[in-house]
């Protein structure tokens, strides 16, 4: 340590001499070899595997969604998004029309035509219409035949033959008798072999998305290979749009931290060198990309020019000194390579504690960003440093001119004035201040227990009405073609089939046992908050409900019903074997909501879709439980909802390790080095605050912990610990000098502070960039990102001050 050690601390000095001796003397072959190292990594980055699908990612293994995709294999789903099946949404003026059912058969005919989307069948109503004109009609050409050479009178007497047949596959608004609808989906089926990728999927898909735009009418493709298309997309074209937003600023604020174009070039360079070490160590060790990774390069960007700006700016220090470049070096590297080493270690406990997450995205995230953290530390503490020395030397031979060699701020400038005014103001009562800003920790925590989590599908999407500012981009960058979210909004508004806001009851029993429906019907009688209902009659799709349509519109059937009815409820208790037999002659679903065997029912329950995700899983447990048979919940929001729990448990978790294993640390180190573990325990102080205040700053305005976010509070305190690091640790050296505590920490909020604060803006401005983000998830991340810097910055150069001038009082001498 320059200047020596406190009582009771071990001396650093051998052992930063070495590796100084080794930056000295071998400087050139230094640079070359970490270039060399570069080149090695950059293979890799094309080996990077992609995350088909998001949400996937991070359902797949939970119970809850096993389940689900149990009931939905054994029930099926007429609006399935799976990669067997892609869906044509046609919407507008009547779509039962001659004209409009013509559109939707032509569309089909092209696609079956192709032999590379592996047509196995369609249906829909065009193809139900053609079928009950002329049953002989299988094939897609046919079936437009048959349509082209009907009149519009004959096909609307064929769908009204068709009736219930119909509502399935037509939006709410259909009315049988005038044989009307305002939209409708066919299913078209695919041959797909069991080994085919979710990429055959998603090509096949795209392929008619593309087919049916360029087809006559409003149509639109569909499907779960579409959903993840435009899930990568989005994220591409975030990417393309934000990250020459973020080379710009960061190259702004770079261009005026280093004021010298050799120096410019080192830093980018250096970090360019993380980045490509990063992602090539992802592409090397098969790690998926996913959403969650594109915080990763941000993270790294901010300890890395974090890094970079204090090694040059002390380096100048030493230099506006009078010491040679040589010597200069070794003094700022003796002191910076412990800095750097204590807010490399912490800021990978902090990263890297998100390895313990059950969800394998952001466990994924947890690991390459303490790994890269880890390459950080070295391009910046061994690289920069020789890289820096040797392009010193090659100035000195050419006899190149010097530009900016100050540091960014002194005691006589006016930055260095302001960042003084933590310790000139708290000196005089610095127990008071750390009490006072305890009292806002504990109050910003307390308040910021109540903030929401969630897990949507929504998040990973392209929103469906595009930022303003997409329209002002060239159209080389400008980004087109999403389709998905409004695809999936509309279903959701017009068809009585989407379940997307709905949680299913799966029994199991005899359910042609005749008070079955009866206790069903009983236990719909008490709905929980979260489920809608009116007049005590809940909106649910089901074998009641398929009765009671039926009935209403077949008298005979009505009958039937009426006759085993023996309490004149309108719910058959007797001969339901019977009824089902009826149902399964008019073929109006039943297989939807019971098994062949009729030992297993499904029921889809309407939620209110401003209730919780924890609210519904809650309630759909406990109704599950009124059943007399054998009852369990589950749905996308119950599946959703358990991820949203799981996220937030991960998070707290993570939370606790980062600050158990940073705080553990620091209290080693500063033990070990300087005889002081208190000063560990000093460097959290900030920490938890920023963490507090960033937690009740998302309750304030309304943002949740998802899927990115949650990472968000382990991340900050690795990204909080590198300000408060780099202050008390160059307090300490100027305390060593001169043990004032007042001219320290001027010394140290002037020298070091000027550097924080250029870090501060690169980094905070860079990782806000992100807002503009099309993707939701990267938006509210960089939002966050930019507070998280902010806070972090400010909470080191105000509440260490008084922390610090009560150490000194109180056991620095």
């Amino acid at each position: 340590m320059a200047g020596g050690v406190l009582d009771g601390g071990i001396d650093a000095d051998p052992y930063l001499d070495r590796i100084n001796a080794l930056v000295l003397e071998h400087r050139v072959a230094i640079t070359l070899l970490f270039l060399v190292v570069t080149a090695g990594f950059a293979v890799g980055l094309p080996n990077i595997p992609s995350t088909d699908s998001q949400t996937d990612s991070f359902t797949e293994g939970l119970a809850e969604q096993e389940a689900l995709d149990a009931i939905n294999e054994e029930f099926g789903d007429p609006f399935a998004t799976d990669g067997d099946s892609t869906q044509i949404i046609q919407d507008g003026r009547d779509v039962l029309s001659k004209e409009r059912l013509i559109e939707v058969a032509i569309l089909v005919e092209r696609v079956d035509q192709r032999d590379e989307l592996r047509v196995e069948g369609a249906s829909g109503p065009a193809q139900a219409v053609a079928t009950q004109l002329d049953p002989s009609a299988t094939t897609p050409r046919e079936q437009r035949m048959v349509l082209e050479s009907t009149s519009e009178a004959a096909i609307k007497d064929a769908i009204r033959e068709l009736g219930p047949q119909l509502e399935g596959s037509l939006s709410e608004d259909y009315n049988a008798q005038s044989a009307t609808a305002d939209a409708s989906i066919t299913v078209i089926s695919h041959d797909l072999p069991a080994e085919a990728s979710d990429d055959t999927t998603q090509e096949i898909q795209v392929a008619i998305r593309d087919i049916a735009q360029s087809s006559p009418g409003d149509l639109r493709a569909f499907g779960s290979g579409i959903i993840d298309a435009d899930t990568g997309t989005v994220t591409a074209d975030s990417l393309t749009i934000v990250i020459p937003v973020v080379v710009v600023l960061i190259l702004l604020f770079l261009i005026v931290a280093y004021r010298d174009p050799g120096d410019l070039i080192l830093g980018l360079v250096a970090l360019l060198m993380t980045i490509v070490w990063t992602f090539g160590f992802m592409g090397h060790a098969g790690i998926p990309f996913s959403q969650t990774m594109v915080s990763v390069p941000v993270l790294l960007l901010a300890v890395g020019v974090d890094f970079g700006i204090h090694a040059i700016n002390r380096y100048r220090e030493e230099r506006q000194e009078g010491y040679g470049p040589d010597n200069a070096m070794q003094i700022a590297t003796r002191q910076l390579l412990v800095a750097f080493f204590i807010v490399a270690v912490t800021t990978a406990f902090g990263f890297g504690a998100n390895v313990v997450s059950d969800l394998g995205p952001i466990s994924d995230f947890g690991l390459v960003a303490a790994i890269g953290i880890v390459f950080t530390f070295f391009i910046f503490g061994i690289w920069l440093p020789a890289a820096k020395l040797a392009l010193d030397d090659a100035r000195e031979r050419v006899n190149f001119p010097d530009f900016g060699t100050k540091p960014l701020a002194s005691e006589e400038s006016a930055l260095g004035r302001v960042l003084a005014l933590g310790a000139s103001v708290t000196r005089y009562a610095p127990a008071l201040f750390v009490i006072l800003f305890l009292g806002v920790g504990v109050a910003a925590a307390g308040y910021g227990q109540g903030v929401d989590q969630s897990f949507e599908s929504e998040d990973f999407l392209p929103p469906e009405e595009l930022p303003w500012y997409i329209a002002s981009l060239p159209d080389s960058v400008a980004p087109d073609g999403y389709t998905a979210t409004r695809d999936i909004n509309f279903i959701e508004d017009n068809f009585e089939a989407s379940t997307q806001d709905s949680v299913k009851i799966y029994l199991e029993g005899n359910m042609e046992a005749g008070s079955v429906l009866e206790s069903i019907n009983h236990a719909n009688e008490d709905l929980p908050d979260s489920f809608i209902g009116t007049d005590g009659e809940p909106d649910a799709r089901g074998v009641i409900s398929l009765i009671e349509r039926q009935a209403a519109q077949d008298p005979q059937f009505a009958a039937l019903v009426d006759r085993n009815d023996q309490n004149d409820n309108g719910i058959p208790d007797q001969n339901l074997a019977v009824i089902y037999d009826h149902l399964e002659e008019d073929d109006v679903g039943l297989g939807e909501y019971l098994t062949d065997d009729r030992m297993a029912m499904q029921i889809d329950y309407a939620v209110e879709s401003d209730a919780s995700q924890s609210e519904v899983s809650a309630d759909a447990a406990a109704f599950a439980n009124d059943f007399r048979q054998s009852a369990v919940g589950t749905g996308q929001v119950i599946v959703f909802g358990a991820v949203s729990d799981i996220i937030f448990e991960s998070s707290i978790q993570s939370l606790a390790i980062a600050i158990l294993l940073t705080g553990v640390f620091l209290m080693i180190v500063y033990g070990l080095l300087e005889g002081r573990p208190g000063l560990g325990a000093i460097n959290l102080f900030p920490i938890l605050i920023t963490v507090a205040l960033l937690v009740a700053t998302m309750r304030a305005v309304g943002l949740s912990l998802n899927a990115l976010t949650a990472t968000l509070l382990s991340v900050t305190i690795g990204v909080g610990v590198a300000y408060s690091v780099h202050i008390t640790h160059r307090f300490i050296d100027e305390y060593n000098e001169e043990p004032d505590t007042y001219g320290a920490l001027r010394t140290t909020l002037t020298g070091t502070g000027g550097a924080l604060t250029a870090s501060m803006l690169t980094t905070g401005l860079g990782a806000g960039a992100l807002v503009l983000a099309i993707s939701p998830i990267l938006g509210t991340f960089g939002l966050l990102m930019f507070i998280s810097v902010i806070y972090s910055f400010i909470t080191a150069v105000v509440t260490l001050p008084p922390a610090l001038f009560l150490w000194g009082r109180v056991v620095g001498r």
